[in-house]
């Protein structure tokens, strides 16, 4: 069987994902083939998605033109397999806040029991990289790199959280969470060498191998 694993290839670090979806899928010794997602027509070929980081203000207006953003949602709520990263978190949260300027209006997927405020950690100069402790996914920490990062301030209903920092001012953030088939991360592991978090979402989110 051949796996087909969707990238929405909009904006964003789309070369990314792709390879790590690719390196991911071949550590684990499984056939795949990579849909890169342009068109509403292209949500049919896929088995599971992954949205980049990048703008999430231009992701979903592009979202929105292109007519994938209710497609995609009535997939990802009838069961279609999905990780956000960064501004891929911001996708998929049914509640978003800017840090600095508050409501923002901008189209989003709003399908994950989960409150984020985008920019929480400051902008670009603000960026960071930490260990992070996920013990859902290994013992051992995973590196994570924060890019003008969100985070998610609280989850609810089947949405739990997996990993969290310290921050001054709002305690403890949560940075990676997961309801069911959807799962979250506030920073980029498609940016490291590390495919633990993709091999994750590919065996227990999404259930595929």
């Amino acid at each position: 069987m051949t796996i087909n694993a969707g990238v929405l290839a909009l904006q964003g670090d789309i070369e990314e994902h792709v390879y790590a979806f690719k390196n991911a899928f071949e550590e684990l010794g499984v056939k795949y083939r990579i849909v890169l997602v342009k068109k509403p027509e292209h949500l049919e070929q896929i088995d599971c998605i992954s949205i980049p980081g990048g703008e999430s203000t231009t992701i979903g207006v592009l979202s929105r033109r292109t007519g994938i953003l209710d497609k995609l949602r009535e997939k990802i709520l009838n069961g279609l397999p999905v990780f956000g990263t960064c501004a891929g978190m911001i996708m998929l949260a049914k509640e978003v806040k800017d840090a600095v300027v508050g409501e923002t209006g901008q189209p989003i997927l709003g399908v994950m029991n989960i409150s984020v405020i985008r920019n929480v950690f400051g902008r670009q100069r603000e960026s960071f990289e930490v260990d992070l402790k996920i013990p859902e996914i290994d013992e051992k920490p995973i590196r994570a790199v924060f890019i003008r990062a969100p985070a998610a301030i609280r989850c609810w209903g089947n949405a739990r959280p997996l990993a969290s920092v310290k921050h001054v001012k709002f305690g403890d953030l949560i940075v990676m969470a997961r309801e069911e088939h959807i799962l979250a991360a506030a920073f980029h592991p498609e940016l490291t060498k590390d495919t633990r978090v993709f091999k994750y979402f590919i065996q227990k989110v999404a259930k595929l191998v």
